[in-house]
């Protein structure tokens, strides 16, 4: 049985198609929070060298496809539902958050860094929409952060896994060294958000 949350499960059942609807329903779905973006990418990117042996080129092409049209798709939500989705309030601190980075870093570069971000690249897009962000703007950045990170992670993998052999058997720990790496940024953001002074 398929298990969601396993990059290995996912990608034994449907393979490369896997990355595609992971990295569109992760960017552009606000349901995407769970899902395993960055193992995913990484794992993706190790058998295609081993086990499942992943075709490589259509890895490359589906794993930036999916993550552009996600966050596309995200930013057209935020911009027809966008009051509906800030007025949620497990959201409206995350778009007040989203104002303070896009105001800080200004849109390139806060919807590029969102993109490494583990939950900030799911949200990010629709806030992008609801705070009608310039959509030529966005879409020039979303779609070079997705492609920087998408195929980044996939060739970080495939890299690896031609360098070790039999790497296949150390895939639980690689993935579990990706997900706390993934999560060092949010805790980051924590401890930033903790240590500011309340008026």
């Amino acid at each position: 049985m398929m298990n969601l949350l396993d990059p290995h499960s996912l990608l034994s059942q449907l393979g490369p198609w896997a990355v595609l609807l992971v990295m569109f329903a992760e960017t552009g779905l606000l349901i995407g929070f769970f899902l395993p973006g960055d193992s995913l990418l990484f794992t993706a990117g190790l058998l295609t060298t081993t086990g499942i042996h992943l075709n490589l080129p259509l890895t490359l092409v589906f794993a930036p496809l999916g993550a552009v049209l996600g966050a596309q798709v995200g930013y057209l939500i935020g911009r027809r539902f966008g009051p509906a989705i800030v007025e949620r309030p497990r959201l409206m601190r995350a778009a007040e958050r989203a104002r303070e980075h896009l105001e800080s870093y200004g849109v390139g570069r806060a919807v590029v860094l969102a993109r490494f971000i583990p939950g900030v690249r799911t949200v990010m897009n629709p806030l992008a929409g609801t705070l009608r962000i310039d959509a030529k703007a966005f879409t020039r950045w979303q779609v070079a952060g997705g492609v920087v990170w998408t195929v980044g992670l996939v060739l970080a993998g495939h890299l690896l896994g031609s360098q070790i052999p039999g790497v296949d058997k150390y895939l639980l720990p690689i993935i579990a060294v990706i997900v706390i790496v993934s999560l060092v940024p949010v805790g980051i953001e924590f401890l930033r958000q903790r240590s500011r002074p309340t008026v």
